[in-house]
């Protein structure tokens, strides 16, 4: 943050109309005591009227009054954008925090007062519910548990590839545990926002070859590249949309992991609608029921699959996982017999 901002953003924080101590102000914008006290002398040599309130609880604030213009936003209007804020905010990793929470108080600082106050009650009553946790996908490395220090890691990588779109240039980026794999040179494209991830989308080595997606919490390390020559623009993120990523990553999962599964047709149906499911491939089979082909590396998630589908539902390969449906199922039918 330049002296600029930290004297628009004082002003902001002041005209709140509560007295702000020396020693807060300094803790918020990271400065000194005595960088404050000179900020807040040359805010009173531009005429911002900031007036000193002695005692226990006093401090600095603006004189009753004071106010920046309004910016011509009808209810809705602003309303609207303090809904893209709200949601900003719920989500579990945030590009940009301070940037966000800035964008706030700017906003709700030139607003009309009739208008801030509607708005500020927006908090209130408008909520953004949790993703839920995905029975049948998840991740041995994924417990829902929150880890700020992660997240905050997290957030810097999506924030420096946000950057980087909007500069049109390049980064390095290097994917997996830490101290595996090799950097590679990322051409950015476009970021996606899916079941509470973020997904990195780009063109791995700038060669203008096909786009892939890296998790943005599986990234190790990302930074800018050694040389900035700007990108195209010419990619738009409505590839992605609709899971269109998920069917190229099934492709591969299914080469490296395959999996087949015998469903009846109301069965296929139904998994046809799964966002992960879905983008599996289906063929009718010769005895009139429909085979799933799709990717699959964890035993047990099959398992709880057939079990879930219920008669009807076969599974036949990994032909070696067929012992681990028919125990599973096994062991259910010797507690339902012995009651």
């Amino acid at each position: 943050m330049n002296r600029i901002e930290r004297l628009f953003g004082m002003v902001l924080l002041l005209r709140d109309g509560r007295p702000v101590s020396a020693a807060s102000l300094a803790r918020r914008f990271e400065v000194s005591v005595r960088t404050v006290y000179r900020d807040i002398e040359s805010l009173g040599l531009q005429g911002v009227p900031v007036i000193a309130e002695m005692g226990r609880s006093g401090g600095f604030k603006l004189r009753d009054g004071y106010f920046l213009p309004p910016v011509s936003l009808r209810m809705e209007e602003a309303t609207t954008l303090l809904l893209g804020l709200l949601l900003l905010k719920r989500l579990r990793v945030v590009p940009f925090p301070e940037e966000a929470e800035n964008a706030e108080r700017k906003l709700m600082a030139v607003l009309p007062a009739a208008t801030r106050d509607r708005a500020s009650r927006a908090a209130k009553f408008i909520g953004f519910e949790e993703v839920p946790a995905d029975l049948f996908h998840r991740e041995p490395n994924d417990l829902r548990s929150r880890d700020p220090a992660s997240e905050t890691a997290e957030g810097a990588s999506v924030g420096l590839f946000l950057r980087a779109l909007l500069e049109r240039s390049r980064l390095r980026l290097r994917y997996g545990a830490a101290g595996e794999g090799a950097y590679m040179d990322v051409e950015p494209c476009a970021i996606l926002w899916d079941r509470d991830r973020w997904y990195l989308a780009g063109r791995k080595g700038g060669d203008g070859g096909e786009v892939r997606l890296w998790r943005a919490d599986r990234v190790a390390d990302l930074r800018r590249g050694a040389s900035m020559h700007p990108t195209r623009d010419d990619y738009d993120v409505v590839e992605l949309l609709g899971r269109k990523w998920m069917r190229e990553a099934m492709k591969s999962w299914t080469e490296r992991y395959p999996a087949r599964i015998a469903l009846s047709p109301a069965q296929a149906d139904l998994l046809k609608k799964d966002w992960y499911y879905g983008t599996a491939e289906f063929a009718a089979g010769e005895d009139g029921r429909t085979l799933m082909i799709y990717g699959e590396r964890y035993p047990e998630t099959a398992v709880e699959l057939i079990r879930w589908l219920g008669p009807g539902a076969e599974l036949l390969e990994p032909v070696e996982w067929r012992a681990l449906v028919a125990a599973d199922l096994r062991a259910m039918l010797e507690r339902y017999e012995g009651s």
